[in-house]
């Protein structure tokens, strides 16, 4: 008689990991990173839902924000300004966008060198003056750590939890980050490194959907730009995709991972027509993090892998849970997100990975 094949699916359930230490600040007046500006201009997005009446930029630990740069009036929601600094200025900013009703978004330390455009998503009430010249002071409030932005103070990792695990989420809209629901199932504290190396806080209660096994996070303190979802063409088989994530964090670096496969098939386990089959090799640690397609716009979030230990002769078998499904739970949950076409020459994956890098965090589930 013939055996039936009990197919034993492993969610890529999170490893006990060593804290990873924060990423230390930059302090006021240290030299700028090595490196030359690029020849091309920096640009500047305003993503904050309303115009801006000022743009400031100035050197990494300036005590004040300089001149206004708008002098052209104010910059719309979603245009950008061309900066061009001198290559004497080094490659360390912080920006600043003053909206008209008076808030602020800013955005520190950033590395104009690496980065093509930086993008401003949320506002705040300004903080008290630290000088005549207007800057906020580095640490906005009490209990701050150096690098807090917008006037949310950076998180610290607690150093006596119990027990620590970690995975991946991405930013879907301003402070919302998509992850799976059993990244953060059972969690006491949730925090987010975020590509700039600040940690940051996610803020309870948690949306969840423990059907499709995805979680969406509120997380103050702009953790990065949105992510777009792909809106077309629909998503064939032998597609190429990258997932981008933290797998094994504690073992491996702590930098994020990219591994480049193919969509196998066009559901997943058992015939679920929630998730894809997918090449690109996943590990614990990948789990909530985003599949893209070779234009850089989201087609899934990573799930699960068969573990190979159980099912005998299977290997690199992995799952992502489709965009469509993902954009439908962000919609229940009244999540605004972006989407795209997904038209034209595809990018290499190395720029895939810098697409994914400005918006992608690794989460530590503390217990």
């Amino acid at each position: 008689m013939p055996q039936t094949l009990r197919v034993a699916l492993a969610l890529a359930w999170l490893l006990p990991v060593l804290a990873p230490s924060p990423a230390p600040a930059q302090a006021p007046g240290a030299p700028p990173a090595q490196g030359q500006a690029q020849e091309g201009p920096v640009r500047i997005i305003n993503r904050t839902g309303q115009p801006a009446t000022a743009l400031h930029a100035v050197r990494s630990g300036r005590t004040d924000w300089g001149s206004n740069l708008l002098n052209r009036g104010p910059l719309p929601n979603n245009a950008g300004f061309p900066m061009r600094p001198s290559a004497s200025a080094g490659c360390r900013f912080d920006v600043r966008l003053v909206l008209a009703d008076g808030r602020e978004a800013v955005s520190r330390d950033q590395d104009i060198c690496t980065l093509p455009q930086i993008e401003l998503y949320t506002a705040t009430a300004p903080a008290p003056a630290s000088s005549p010249g207007g800057a906020p002071p580095r640490a906005a409030t009490p209990g701050a750590i150096p690098g807090s932005i917008g006037g949310v103070a950076q998180a610290r990792p607690n150093t006596q939890a119990r027990r620590v695990s970690t995975g991946t989420g991405f930013v879907v809209a301003p402070d919302r980050v998509l992850t799976n629901q059993h990244v953060v199932d059972g969690c006491d504290r949730i925090l987010a490194r975020t590509p700039d190396g600040r940690w940051l806080a996610a803020v309870p209660p948690a949306q969840v959907d423990r059907a499709l096994d995805l979680s969406i996070l509120t997380i103050p303190g702009n953790p990065g730009p949105a992510l777009a979802f792909r809106a077309s063409p629909v998503v064939r088989r032998g597609e190429s995709v990258v997932a981008y994530g933290f797998p094994l964090s504690g073992l491996l670096s702590t930098d994020p991972k990219l591994t480049r496969g193919e969509i196998n098939a066009l559901g997943g386990i058992r015939n679920d027509q929630n998730n894809f089959q997918i090449s690109a090799e996943v590990q614990p640690g990948n789990s909530g993090g985003p599949l893209l397609d070779m234009q850089g716009h989201v087609v899934g979030v990573v799930v699960a892998k068969l573990d190979s230990r159980r099912v005998q002769n299977v290997d690199n078998v992995n799952f992502a849970v489709k965009g469509e499904a993902a954009q439908a739970f962000l919609r229940r949950a009244g999540v605004a997100f972006g989407t795209a076409q997904s038209r034209g020459a595809d990018r290499s994956a190395a720029d895939v990975g810098d697409i994914a890098n400005l918006s992608t965090l690794l989460l530590r589930c503390e217990r």
